[in-house]
């Protein structure tokens, strides 16, 4: 797995994850970008992800099942850390981050 990011302006992407679900990886995206922006003191993080999904259940709209209720308790414990992050859901084509791996794997 592979993930990306993009934090104040700077694209970071994180190769050789180990096996895993494009749902693993964008519960490890939506983690690793709040751990940033908490790392950066960002006042008011707003998370931008193209999985419906996990945008729903991190916004609590949508009940956890299976491994997503382990990252689900991962990200909450972070979320309650600081101020709470708005969690937005975009088209793919408006996802930065997921243009910046789009792009590693161009044709």
């Amino acid at each position: 797995m592979e993930i990306a990011i993009v934090v104040a302006g700077r694209t970071t992407i994180v190769r050789e994850l180990g096996q895993g679900t494009s749902m693993d990886a964008e519960w490890l995206a939506l983690i690793h970008a709040l751990t940033v922006a908490r790392s950066l003191d960002v006042a008011d993080p707003v998370l931008i992800g193209d999985s419906a999904d996990v945008i729903a259940k991190a916004n609590g709209r949508v009940k956890c099942r299976g491994a997503a209720v382990g990252y689900h308790e991962r990200f909450r414990a972070l979320a309650s850390a600081g101020a709470p992050p708005r969690i937005r859901h975009v088209k793919r084509s408006h996802n930065l981050a997921g243009i910046a791996l789009a792009r590693l794997h161009a044709r």
